[in-house]
């Protein structure tokens, strides 16, 4: 028996339930954890809202991201022993592998030994952020140096990640956030510039940064009405990356600009990364090197126990964080 995070329904985070349950053996191709502690990440919060591209069948777990102590492997893993720890890198299913409580089985080839120098926390809360964040900037848009990344919803754990991953390959971050609340954190947290929407005429300020020129990259998962003056800062030939959609409002589509800049509008998930066996593997080697290094480091804004995990998903619904939410085991 253990203790597992499953909904019976949709609704609020009240119907988050810790219940015992057995946790069956893992299958052949996979890998039984001692889950130590998970990541929390807004499609979770989305799922329990019936509002993500995916249905839930009840019960249902829930949660992409986990990190702990192998204390079982399938009958064809070979490269991963009990006693190993790990961290998952997300699977493309949200209630299969579900990693909310303390004993998940999860996918084998997704499973990584982390650095020593990351704690179980930290580990928990890299993958989902930084493969989403590498698979944008470094795979598709071909973020290099002297290039400028314009990042919305910055104090996102991905908006963050952007910024490190930026810095690491020679760009230039400039962060979007409405209010002046988190601007300092931001500037902390490594964004070169910080552009409060609020108080500042967001296409005026890019263009005096750049010198004229606008971000060649625009790393957005908002869409709405901000979506026009993002094509209106951006460099010609630049490019768009769209990887969600947070506001509820309609999103323009401002013919003119991306005519007359020539701009490529992409609309991104981090699925394509992690289903590309060649990609995925680039992304792994990259993301390791710099956890290992350091140039990669999580933010975690705050860390809550299984038993509060409700508390946990009504801070990140409140939108208050500066990186990541973990939930300890």
């Amino acid at each position: 028996m253990a203790r597992i995070v499953r909904i019976h329904e949709y609704g609020d985070a009240s119907v988050l339930k810790l219940e015992d349950i057995d946790v069956p053996a893992p299958a052949a191709d996979e890998v039984q954890i001692q889950v130590k502690a998970f990541g929390l990440n807004r499609a979770e919060v989305m799922f329990r809202n019936h509002a993500y591209l995916q249905e839930a069948e009840f019960p249902s777990r829930l949660g992409y991201e986990a990190a702990g102590v192998v204390s079982a492997v399938g009958a064809d893993v070979t490269d991963i022993q009990v006693g190993d720890a790990v961290s998952l890198i997300p699977p493309l299913d949200i209630a299969r592998w579900g990693t909310y409580g303390e004993v998940a089985n999860v996918p084998a080839h997704l499973t990584v030994k982390h650095p020593q120098n990351l704690s179980f926390v930290q580990a928990a809360a890299s993958w989902m952020q930084y493969v989403t964040a590498w698979g944008a900037l470094v795979e598709q848009a071909k973020l290099t140096q002297g290039d400028f990344v314009l990042v919305t919803a910055a104090s996102s754990s991905v908006g963050l990640a952007a910024f490190q991953i930026a810095r690491s390959v020679g760009a230039t971050a400039i962060a979007v956030t409405r209010t002046q609340a988190k601007k300092q954190a931001l500037l902390e947290a490594g964004a070169a510039h910080v552009i409060v929407s609020d108080e500042e005429d967001m296409v005026e300020r890019v263009m005096a940064l750049t010198n004229g020129q606008g971000a060649r990259v625009v790393f957005d998962p908002i869409g709405g009405p901000s979506f026009e003056p993002l094509t209106q800062s951006m460099a010609k030939g630049g490019i768009l990356l769209e990887y969600g959609a947070l506001s509820p409002e309609p999103t323009p589509f401002p013919l003119f600009t991306v005519l007359g800049k020539c701009l490529t509008l992409k609309g991104y998930l981090y699925a394509e990364i992690v289903a590309d066996p060649a990609v995925l593997a680039r992304a792994k080697a990259f993301i390791l090197e710099g956890l290992a290094s350091g140039a990669l480091a999580p933010v975690i804004a705050k860390t809550f126990a299984l038993d509060e995990v409700q508390e946990a998903q009504r801070f990140l619904e409140a939108n208050q964080q500066v990186g990541k939410v973990v939930v300890t085991v």
